[in-house]
């Protein structure tokens, strides 16, 4: 049988930016597209790994080395539980992929080598799994959305701010946050404090439990949520840390009504 070296790595490369991209539709994660890219990239590297003399337990273990550094290269590290919920579902849907091609693979008593399956040389049934590939998870992530109630709060939120400086965050949508100021702008409170630059700021006084106090707010250029523009909005730093993991801001009703 002839192995094609560039063919292996295309569809190691395919197969692992579908799961990355899975997984971030899944959990509604904010992350550039290049980065699912360079760490699909990274993954098809793997698959050279083949050709080296390791035992089974080496190469298992090294294959998941390399999922950890598939992971931090598309999503980075924010905190420990969003990397662990990160490597859990890029291995669920790994295996949700793995039996679909298994189940492939016995409908139609195909040869295997490792994900291959092929018939007097390397058939065409490769590349429909490509094309059949994207359907599966597709399905499979919109039915976990289903499920996952949390994430269905979360939004794709983008600030851009005075200086034309672009804040791409993942927000939390807070049903019973109707903060606002004097003029009644809705405020986005914001987990990142060192990403924003500014010296002037709105005092905008807010109640808690114990008492009144006071959020840092400042006028940005424009905002949008999943894609949609919202006008009259501040942008409010939280002087602590919001303890939700993956979110790094968040919302109310108002900010959704504009």
């Amino acid at each position: 049988m002839k192995l094609y070296l560039d063919l292996l790595f295309f569809l190691n490369f395919a197969f692992d930016f579908l799961l990355l991209y899975a997984v971030r539709k899944i959990l509604k994660r904010t992350v550039k597209f290049y980065r699912l890219l360079l760490a699909a990239i990274f993954g098809g590297l793997s698959i050279f790994m083949l050709f080296l003399p390791l035992n089974s337990v080496t190469l298992f273990l090294l294959k998941f080395v390399l999922s950890v550094f598939m992971v931090l290269i598309a999503f980075s590290y924010k905190d420990r539980r969003y990397f662990i919920k990160n490597m859990i579902y890029l291995y669920l849907v790994s295996i949700v992929m793995g039996g679909a091609l298994y189940f492939l693979n016995v409908q139609f008593s195909y040869k295997q080598e490792g994900i291959l399956f092929y018939h007097n040389g390397l058939s065409i049934n490769v590349f429909i799994l490509l094309m059949i590939a994207p359907f599966i998870l597709y399905t499979y992530s919109k039915e976990m959305k289903s499920y996952k109630t949390k994430y269905n709060e979360l939004y794709e939120v983008e600030v851009t701010l005075k200086d034309k400086q672009i804040l791409k965050l993942t927000a939390f949508l807070d049903t019973g946050n109707r903060l606002t100021d004097s003029l009644n702008r809705p405020i986005i409170v914001i987990n990142e404090m060192d990403k924003v630059k500014e010296d002037n700021y709105v005092l905008v006084p807010f109640r808690t439990i114990e008492s009144t106090a006071y959020l840092k707010c400042i006028e940005v250029e424009k905002v949008k949520i999943n894609g949609e523009e919202r006008k009259k909005i501040l942008l409010g730093i939280s002087p602590n840390r919001i303890q939700m993991e993956g979110v790094d801001c968040i919302i109310g009703m108002k900010v959704l009504e504009g």
